[in-house]
C-alpha cells in the first residue's frame, strides 16, 4: 500500500512516499533554514511563504523519485499539528486538494507521535507498550505508547524545550543558529565538569524545565553570580566556550536521561523509543546507550536522516492509522 505524506509544521517543506509503513520510496525535504539564521530562530511568516512557494515542487519530486504517478497512491497523510498555523495550513490545503481531486482517503497525523514512529520504521519494531521520548526544538515529552493510536502523556516541558534551550545558549555564546549541532560539536572538546550548572526535573513529576539553566549560562558568560546578582571579578578570566557547551549539555541531558529511565522503571517497561531533532545529539545517544547496557534495556533511535522534520514518518504513521480504520473528513483544520 502506497501512502504519500506531507509535512509542513515548521520550516521544512517535505513530502514522502512510503510503502506499507516502512519502505521509504522517496523522502524530499526543502528547508528554509538559511532564511531564518540571521534572526536566530524560525520566523513564521518566512516559513509559510517558503511552504507556499515549494509545496507543489516537493510533492512532484517525491512522486518522481518514488517512480510512481499521483494516481498510484492509495491514501494521503498530512501533519495537522502541533506547529506554526500558517505553515500547517499550507500542507493541509495541499493534502485536502489532492484527496478531493483524486478521491483518495486522507489521514491526519500528530507531528510529535510521528517523530516517535520515525525510530521504529523497521520490520523488527518493538512490541507495545513502550516509553516514547520526543526531544525537539519545540517539545520535550515522554509518552506511554500502547498502540499506534494510543499515546498517554507522562511528562512535558513546563517552559523551554531542550532544543529551545540549545538555541538560546548558542545565541548567548555567539555561535549562530541552530544551536544543537554547534553545541554538540564544541562540547566534545570541552570539560563537562568545568562549570556546575544546575538542571533538575520538576519535583514529583516526569516534567522538564530548561529555562533556569539558560539563565545560569547567561550569568556565567556575563560574569555575574546568579545567586547574588553582583558582578564578579572576571576581567582576566576568559570564557571557554567548549567548557560552557559541555557543562550545559551534560546537565540538560542528565535530566532527559534520568526522567526517561524513571518513566521506564515506574511502568516496568524495558523498551525506549526516541525521536525528534535532538535525538541526533551524539552525547544523548552515548548516555542512553550506556544506560541501556547497564540496565538491559532496548533502545530505538531513528537514523540521522529521519531525526529532523520529514514526511516519511508522517506517511509511515499514517499507514498504521489507516490500517486501524482512521479517516479524516475534509473539514478539519490545523492544531497549534
Amino acid at each position: 500500500m502506497l501512502i504519500i505524506g506531507v509535512e509542513t509544521s515548521c520550516d521544512e517543506t517535505a513530502a514522502s512516499v512510503v510503502k506499507n509503513g516502512v519502505d521509504i520510496l522517496s523522502n524530499v525535504i526543502a528547508s528554509s533554514l538559511k532564511h531564518h539564521k540571521k534572526f536566530g530562530g524560525v520566523v513564521p511568516e518566512i516559513a509559510t511563504r517558503h511552504h507556499v512557494e515549494n509545496i507543489d515542487k516537493v510533492v512532484t519530486r517525491s512522486l518522481h523519485e518514488a517512480g510512481i504517478e499521483i494516481q498510484d497512491i492509495d491514501a494521503l497523510a498530512v501533519t495537522d499539528g502541533p506547529g506554526l498555523m500558517g505553515a500547517l495550513l499550507t500542507g493541509i490545503s495541499c493534502a485536502k486538494s489532492m484527496s478531493y481531486c483524486l478521491d483518495k482517503p486522507l489521514v491526519t497525523v500528530d507531528h510529535l507521535k510521528a517523530h516517535i514512529y520515525s525510530a521504529i520504521m523497521i520490520k523488527d519494531a518493538p512490541s507495545f507498550p513502550f516509553i516514547g521520548l520526543v526531544v525537539s526544538g519545540g517539545h520535550t515529552r515522554l509518552y506511554l505508547v500502547e498502540d499506534f493510536d494510543k499515546f498517554k502523556l507522562l511528562g512535558d516541558t513546563v517552559d523551554d524545550a531542550a532544543g529551545e534551550a540549545y538555541d538560546k545558549v548558542a545565541k548567548i555564546l555567539g555561535l549562530g543558529y541552530p544551536g544543537g549541532p554547534i553545541i554538540d560539536a564544541l562540547a566534545k572538546k570541552g570539560n563537562p565538569e568545568a562549570i556546575k550548572f544546575t538542571c533538575k526535573a520538576v519535583k514529583g513529576t516526569l516534567d522538564f524545565s530548561f529555562s533556569g539553566i539558560k539563565t545560569a549560562v547567561l550569568y556565567h558568560v556575563q560574569g555575574y553570580d546568579g545567586a547574588r546578582g553582583k558582578e564578579q571579578e572576571t576581567k582576566s578570566k576568559k570564557i571557554i566556550k567548549e567548557d560552557v557547551c559541555a557543562s550545559f549539555q551534560e546537565a540538560v541531558l542528565r535530566v532527559i536521561v534520568g526522567n526517561s529511565i524513571k518513566a521506564m522503571e515506574e511502568r516496568k517497561i524495558k523498551s525506549l523509543v526516541i525521536g525528534g531533532g535532538v535525538s541526533a545529539n551524539s552525547r544523548l545517544r552515548e548516555m542512553m546507550q550506556r544506560e541501556a547496557r547497564y540496565r538491559n534495556l532496548k533502545l530505538y533511535f531513528p537514523p540521522l536522516n529521519l531525526c529532523s522534520d520529514n514526511a516519511a514518518m508522517v506517511a509511515g504513521l499514517g499507514y498504521r492509522l489507516y490500517k486501524k480504520g482512521f479517516r479524516s473528513l475534509l473539514n478539519f483544520t490545523a492544531r497549534l
